[in-house]
């Protein structure tokens, strides 16, 4: 499960921020994680469920919010939703779509208290 250390990982990045302006804790943090991004969102909530404990987002309220994925096909240049790499283009059945949106992975914001 790479949630884990991508938990790991976002819990470490939020630390740092908060500690560069000697913030006590961070009581808010918003995620931004695209449908395509390779993330299983139910393990990543569990992830952050333990990866949390004893460290300054204990107590933080995690928000992710999921970018629904866009691609644009090479056929014909319609941009659609795409749930899976292999999704058809539905205005002309196309396969080859290059993805506009739906890849990231980012901290948005982050709330801090000192």
């Amino acid at each position: 499960m790479h949630e884990f250390s991508i938990a790991i990982s976002i819990i470490e990045s939020a630390e740092l921020e908060a500690s560069k302006v000697n913030a006590t804790e961070i009581t808010d943090l918003v995620l931004e994680i695209g449908t395509m991004a390779g993330i299983e969102f139910e393990a990543l909530d569990t992830a952050l469920e333990a990866a949390v404990r004893q460290t300054k987002l204990e107590k933080t309220r995690i928000q992710v919010i999921k970018i629904q994925a866009i691609g644009r096909c090479t056929d014909c240049d319609n941009e659609f939703e795409i749930n899976d790499f292999l999704d058809p283009c539905p205005q002309c059945g196309g396969l080859f779509h290059r993805v506009l949106s739906g890849k990231e992975m980012k901290i948005k914001s982050i709330v801090v208290e000192n």
